[in-house]
């Protein structure tokens, strides 16, 4: 039985007639009457931070539930029960574009790029990717149920993501040569989250206004006027109606106890507002997730070959002119261990908003509902290697036995867009390129 129908019972026993019953059937406070339990909510966040990690200081040594947690991983000490390393998933697609345009391209959609125009710092130039990446496919799985549709589907926020649009600027892929631009300004993504809703909530006032000056008027104009005016009434009334119905659900799903976020105002996006910029974006990306906008989201914090200056830890220079230099040069390493830490005190930041929110209308918090994928485009900035690509996994959406570190040995990192496609509900034979699909989904997660 669906969750109307069990609704719709529901007023019938309480001796409802059928006329009263449609226009109560959406009434919040009727909502969950008579109704059996909804599913669970599943949400996903996929975090993304460039130019490799330091594996030494990075991966546990030791696997399962009695593993530790390496200084740069060391601010997810208070969610280490509800955390998961991933080690030997490697981005095997090969073809064209350098090693971060594959790196960040083919991390999400598990397949070549097209051949293209632009030119990496080696290798052959290349274009966009040739597939959907699963950010996108799962939303649009989302989307087709009724009990599973959101207003937004996903939000892509970014943080200092370049204005150009080039293969190491995007990592989300809406379908084949379809790159979709994260949002990096706060207040844009601001405005379009609630700017919309203020907006049409001033019409509606407005065309109830016009109303009341119509029927003034009426009775002081010809017959003719009057059947014009009337025509003109019917249609603010539709449009009013449909308005005030629009601003309703919104109203319902904002409904959850949490009030719309209060950004500080005049921001720039500038490098040394990245800390602040960020802490914005996931501030907002939680109350998306508190108001049911959307159940799928991305922060995606610079770029592929992102430069951004640390100089709020100390470090003037680039990230990416950084991982470029040997393990040998000390000073440079050290500072990469810091910039990682960094990037991880921001998972950190997002699990705990997370878990400091009730989930709605269930019991717990919105982390026991949403895993937090964070990731990367490189194993190592220095070796540019695609092996070992990093996945660190937080809270309890994906319904994987989290609070362990695993090993895969070596195995093509489709492997894992497949599992995760399958805990989001949406199980899938092969994703991106079926070559690195044959062994299935990962095995053990559960």
């Amino acid at each position: 039985m669906t969750q109307m129908q069990s609704r719709r019972k529901f007023l019938k026993q309480a001796g409802i007639s059928a006329a009263a019953a449609n226009l109560m059937m959406n009434l919040p406070s009727l909502a969950m009457a008579g109704e059996t339990e909804a599913a669970a909510k599943k949400r996903l966040v996929i975090v993304f931070s460039p130019n490799g990690v330091i594996p030494k200081h990075f991966w546990p040594e030791k696997m399962g539930q009695d593993f530790e947690l390496k200084r740069i991983l060391e601010p997810l000490a208070d969610f280490k029960s509800q955390t998961m390393t991933m080690h030997g998933l490697c981005n095997r697609i090969r073809g064209d574009g350098d090693g971060h345009m594959r790196g960040i391209g083919c991390l999400l959609t598990g397949i070549e790029l097209f051949p293209g125009d632009i030119q990496g710092g080696s290798d052959t130039p290349a274009g966009w990717s040739q597939g959907i990446s699963i950010d996108q496919h799962i939303k649009n799985n989302l989307q087709l149920g009724a009990d599973t549709q959101t207003r937004f589907g996903s939000l892509e926020f970014g943080v200092m993501v370049p204005d150009r649009a080039d293969t190491w600027t995007r990592m989300s892929y809406a379908g084949p040569n379809q790159p979709v631009a994260p949002i990096d300004n706060p207040y844009q993504m601001f405005d379009k989250m609630y700017g919309q809703t203020k907006n049409r909530a001033l019409l509606a006032s407005v065309l109830d206004d016009l109303s009341d000056d119509f029927r003034k008027v009426e009775q002081l104009i010809s017959v003719e006027d009057r059947r014009l005016l009337k025509d003109h009434v019917e249609m603010v009334r539709e449009v009013e109606k449909e308005l005030q119905l629009e601003l309703a659900q919104q109203e319902k799903q904002s409904d959850v106890g949490h009030a719309i976020p209060q950004l500080p105002p005049n921001v720039r996006e500038e490098n040394d507002n990245i800390p602040q910029i960020t802490r914005m974006q996931i501030e907002l990306l939680v109350n998306g997730f508190a108001a049911d906008f959307n159940r799928v989201a991305t922060l995606q914090i610079t770029n592929s070959v992102g430069q951004p200056r640390m100089r709020w830890l100390g470090i003037d220079e680039g990230h990416h002119q950084l991982s470029h230099e040997p393990d040998s040069n000390e000073e440079a390493y050290e500072k990469l261990i810091k910039i990682n830490t960094w990037y991880c005190e921001q998972v950190a930041l997002l699990a705990k908003r997370l878990s400091e929110t009730p989930e709605p209308g269930a019991d717990g918090s919105m982390l026991d509902h949403t895993t937090i994928i964070w990731t990367n485009e490189l194993g190592k900035g220095n070796s540019h290697t695609r092996n070992n690509i990093p996945f660190v996994l937080v809270g309890g959406g994906l319904g994987w036995k989290m609070g362990q570190a695993m090993d895969f040995g070596s195995v093509p990192h489709n492997r894992f867009l497949m599992s995760v496609c399958e805990g989001m509900g949406f199980p899938q034979e092969a994703y991106g390129n079926s070559d690195f699909c044959g062994d299935g989904a990962l095995t053990g997660l559960t």
